[in-house]
């Protein structure tokens, strides 16, 4: 009997430990998307689609009756950007982004991995006069998959070197804040400031109590539920109210927690560092990876293609094409073009550690487009219209297209750099 809890108490940390492994992560999201695509294109198909629609709440408070799908996108997505928002505050307050001049390679990078994709879908679909609706899909392309991203680099590179997990990881979070950004601006729609103060309002208290009791939520694990859950849960609403897309209150709340239990300028050796960010991402993070992405993937992947002839009428939109290219070309071209320059022009320098052909593996990786490309298309064209499948037929083709050249580029890599250490030459790499 008094083995017990201990027993389960290991069991429970191996499984968290489990789900917490990138390649897990990207598994199960591959696994949800493959599983979407089957049953929307099968003899279930209708009900498939009639569980992705079917309304779940209450009209008695306004934001709180969707769909289902609508659920995965604006509610268990917040939970995903939530996670985005405390790997952004980490990443600000002690990591890559804390030095600008030392990230400052990555996160052009990242801008012009944004900016070039735009550009190609813009220039694809501005010889389309006849309909001017598919400019809305502009943003599609733009975003890079940091947890498919990194996946394939675990698969395939644990012998690479640590600094280019580094820097994709690095130029992952920018392109995510990219992404944020964009949603926040340019998909929002009837803004409700009275809301919206609102919701600043729960995130400013937010931000006092978890600064202020950071050691009782982080050694009273119910407090978190109890207190902040609740907190969150208004502020989703609030945002939601306000007209801004309701993940953004999950990075809200994200940049609103402590990285550290104490301030950094009074950290000493003996002084706790890591506060309540970390402690919350490696709580979350789990349900994040088993249930949050990959059912929000079931429910936004189902596209009924109609077979091999609706896969090429896919094609053949100007939707489509355009984010393919986006996704293949354009990342990987104003990745690897912009730090090229940056290092040639600039004191900013390429890591000496991994050769260029290394980082135009991780280019054309950075295309990988899955979730918030996901995201955007719905908001783009309105879930199941025609030009919303043609851009997921187009999001997911792409993305496939990115991850398995950039894999096998990494993958040999890979082992050129496992032959160099069985040389006995030093490499410091990544364990996937």
């Amino acid at each position: 009997m008094s083995d017990a809890p201990t027993q389960h108490a290991t069991s429970e940390s191996a499984l968290g430990a489990f789900l917490r492994k990138d390649l897990v992560g990207g598994a199960l999201l591959l696994g949800a998307m493959v599983a979407a695509l089957v049953l929307a294109n099968s003899p279930l198909a209708d009900l498939y689609f009639q569980v992705r629609d079917y309304e779940i709440g209450t009209e008695a408070v306004p934001g709180l009756m969707h769909t289902v799908g609508e659920w995965a996108a604006d509610g268990l997505l917040a939970i995903f950007f939530f996670l985005i928002g405390l790997e952004l505050k980490a990443e600000f307050v002690d990591g890559e982004l804390r030095n600008p001049r030392r990230a400052a390679l990555p996160i052009v990078a990242a801008v012009a991995g944004v900016a070039l994709p735009a550009l190609i879908f813009v220039g694809v679909n501005t010889m389309n006069r006849a309909d001017p609706a598919t400019m809305h899909g502009w943003a599609i392309p733009t975003a890079t998959d940091i947890a498919f991203a990194v996946s394939v680099l675990a698969v395939v590179g644990s012998k690479l070197p640590v600094a280019m997990r580094t820097f994709l990881l690095t130029l992952a979070v920018v392109d995510d804040l990219i992404a944020i950004m964009i949603i926040a601006i340019f998909y929002s729609h009837g803004i409700n400031l009275l809301s919206l103060g609102g919701a600043l309002m729960t995130a400013a208290v937010y931000w006092v109590i978890t600064h202020r009791f950071t050691d009782f939520f982080m050694t009273k694990k119910w407090a978190a539920w109890a207190v902040l859950l609740p907190l969150a849960v208004v502020t989703w609403l609030l945002i939601y109210n306000g007209g801004v897309h309701a993940t953004i209150a999950g990075v809200l709340l994200g940049f609103a927690t402590p990285v550290f239990r104490v301030p950094p300028r009074l950290i000493t050796d003996e002084a706790p560092v890591l506060g309540l960010a970390p402690e919350l991402e490696h709580r979350f993070r789990p349900f994040a990876n088993a249930i949050a992405v990959p059912v929000f993937a079931f429910f936004s992947a189902g596209v009924a293609v109609g077979g091999w002839s609706g896969f090429k009428d896919s094609l053949g939109d100007p939707v489509a094409v355009g984010i393919i290219l986006g996704l293949f070309f354009g990342k990987a071209v104003g990745i690897f073009g912009s730090s090229w320059l940056m290092d040639r022009f600039t004191p900013a320098s390429k890591d000496s550690d991994y050769s260029w052909i290394d980082l135009l593996g991780l280019a054309i990786v950075a295309g990988i487009g899955f979730t918030v490309s996901l995201l955007i298309a719905d908001l783009s064209f309105g879930t199941g219209s025609a030009h919303d499948d043609h851009a997921k037929v187009g999001i997911l083709t792409g993305s496939m297209i990115a991850a398995l050249v950039g894999g096998c580029l990494l993958l040999i890599r890979n082992r050129h750099y496992g032959a160099l250490r069985a040389a006995g030459h030093e490499v410091d790499t990544y364990d996937a």
